[in-house]
């Protein structure tokens, strides 16, 4: 069965085309530090969002028409399976994503489910044989179900933890099995509401030992993929324990796994955080835990994660500027875990969608490699530090000051003069590195 008929593969044709159904700036052959941009983007599909998402919200019943809607249990996990790999195909991605509740039903019955799950892991591993597209990370639901409303590695119920322990051991593998790169550990409801009923010792311990048991039996299958955490701040709980990059660093290195794990870091988690996309890149990128990135946006006049397809040409800019330092991804991927809207709910917008994201992204590495290639911003904040490359500052950076020595330097000194940080300077020149490069494409 063919589930976007109207709909042909999707090819570059540069900027000046008029095809809705093109990319303008998205060149998979296009080199981008050596590599193609097909292989340095290593752009993924969510299954979730994709092809279970329905159009629901609090206020609103589901919108999305798709040729599958009418049917349910396995037939309907099938045929998304069948739907999902046109997609890529059309698409001409190289990863896609997934839960393992997102592929198959999920019972009250947990030797049931698997039983779902191997039925349609064995489908996708078939469709595989014969597609480009290739997993790149996959994951557990520990949220939806009533069972997860505690959390699932840090609940108060050992049930629920042992439970948890069967989903993932069944997740680790089904990712050997699919030859995943990654295995993501999204925290969901790992957190608290209030103190007043909340052993928070016990509840971080639990998780620590959760993930040290996580990467005992990878080893032990010899599923040497990636694991990443995905920090998420607030929803669905009041305090989650993996808030931001630099939380769970600290968690991390308290419980000696900072040398197992790296972090998937999304947009819009990041502005939820009250940070910026790229400052939570940068500090993984300086840590050396940039894993890989779920590529969406949010919307400033909404409190919540809104998934929304990346567009801002200014994030993609200063994200890509981020990952080219960092050398691209690794393992890692821009995966859209992003959204149609609720009113676009006809297929074809899910073409558009994805169009537009790797069109942004595009774009924004573009500009990125020029501004790193120029060093505008590389050689602007060595100018503005280079009092510690000499004297007294290089004693500090070289740990041979004191508070001996730097009194001594201080009381020596005359008025000091600082520079300017020139913020709207760099942001203006920021906007012609951007213009300049949609000029540059034009031509």
């Amino acid at each position: 069965m063919t589930y976007f008929k109207n709909i042909n593969k999707i090819t570059f044709e540069g900027p000046s085309s008029n095809n809705p159904l093109a990319y303008k700036y998205y060149n998979p052959e296009e080199t981008i530090n050596g590599k193609r941009m097909e292989d340095f983007m290593r752009f993924a599909v969510s299954y979730w969002h994709t092809f279970t998402g329905e159009g629901t919200d609090p206020f609103g019943q589901a919108t999305m028409v798709r040729p599958y809607n009418k049917l349910s249990g396995l037939d309907l996990a099938k045929a998304r399976v069948e739907a999902s790999f046109e997609f890529f195909e059309k698409l001409d991605v190289p990863y896609f994503c997934f839960h393992d509740y997102d592929i198959a039903p999920e019972t009250d019955n947990l030797s049931e489910t698997f039983k779902n799950l191997d039925a349609i892991v064995a489908m996708i591993k078939d469709y595989m044989k014969t597609s480009k597209t290739k997993l790149l990370w996959n994951t557990a639901n520990m949220f939806s179900h009533p069972r997860w409303l505690h959390g699932a590695a840090t609940a108060p119920n050992a049930d629920v933890f042992a439970y948890a322990a069967a989903k993932v051991k069944k997740g680790l593998e089904v990712g050997k099995e699919l030859g995943s790169e990654n295995y993501v550990f999204w925290g969901g409801r790992e957190g608290y509401e209030t103190l007043l009923n909340t052993n928070m010792k016990l509840e971080l311990d639990n998780l620590a030992r959760f993930f040290h048991m996580a990467k005992d039996y990878a080893n032990e299958i010899g599923f040497d993929a990636q694991f990443l955490i995905e920090p998420k701040p607030k929803e669905p709980t009041k305090h989650q324990y993996d808030f931001d990059v630099a939380t769970g660093m600290a968690f991390l290195q308290q419980y000696g796994l900072q040398d197992v794990f790296k972090f998937n870091i999304e947009a819009n988690h990041a502005t939820l955080a009250g940070h910026t996309f790229e400052h939570e890149l940068h500090v993984a990128r300086i840590n050396g835990m940039l894993g890989s990135v779920d590529a969406n946006q949010g919307d400033p006049l909404l409190g919540w994660d809104t998934d929304e397809f990346p567009t801002d040409l200014y994030s993609t800019t200063l994200a890509m500027y981020e990952i080219i330092k960092n050398d691209g991804l690794g393992t890692g991927g821009l995966n859209f875990d992003a959204k149609v809207r609720r009113g676009s709910f006809d297929p074809e917008d899910l073409f558009h969608a994805h169009i537009a994201g790797m069109d942004a992204f595009a774009i924004g590495t573009k500009v990125a490699q020029r501004l790193l290639e120029d060093r505008v911003l590389e050689d602007f904040i060595a100018d503005r530090y280079s009092s510690f490359t000499s004297g007294i500052g290089l004693d500090i950076v070289e740990g041979k000051a004191n508070f001996h020595s730097l009194e001594k330097h201080a009381l020596g000194l005359g008025e000091i003069t600082n520079k300017s940080g020139r913020q709207e300077f760099l942001k203006a020149t920021l906007n012609k590195y951007i213009l300049e490069a949609y000029a540059t494409v034009l031509k």
